[in-house]
């Protein structure tokens, strides 16, 4: 069982097949799939599946944040599971793989009182931009 299962199984979440089925797609390091490519992997698994019920079920998930909705460069969003171990992403700028990082020190920390404007912040998101392995052997 998934740690995203887990975690849904915790909030009292209704586990019908088909959010087991969406849940059981997002497992994994390293996932960040489109809403597309979650409907795929689980209609392989489950062929009855509708796109609709995948697309309410990951927004669902979005809304209790036990998965972050990722945008990078105005391609189509990315769902990640691991919403609860902090970390970065690295995204490739070609193909547009992502991967999470996790750097040292503290992002929040570094933005210097002058730099706040009175805010009070609460999230800090660092967006860490290359060209993935892939991409540069065929470059």
């Amino acid at each position: 069982m998934s740690d995203l299962l887990e975690r849904l199984r915790g909030r009292g979440w209704r586990m019908t097949a088909q959010r087991r089925v969406v849940a059981e797609v997002l497992d994994g390091d390293h996932v960040h799939l489109t809403a597309d490519e979650v409907h795929a992997a689980a209609v392989s698994r489950l062929p009855e599946i509708s796109r609709a019920t995948v697309y309410n079920t990951l927004g669902e998930m979005v809304t209790l944040g036990e998965v972050i909705e990722v945008a990078t460069d105005g391609r189509a969003k990315r769902y990640d599971p691991n919403a609860h171990r902090p970390h970065q992403h690295l995204v490739c700028g070609r193909c547009g793989a992502i991967r999470d990082v996790h750097p040292g020190g503290d992002p929040l920390a570094d933005l210097p009182d002058t730099e706040r404007f009175g805010f009070t912040i609460s999230n800090v998101e660092v967006t860490y931009r290359g060209i993935c392995p892939s991409c540069a052997a065929t470059a």
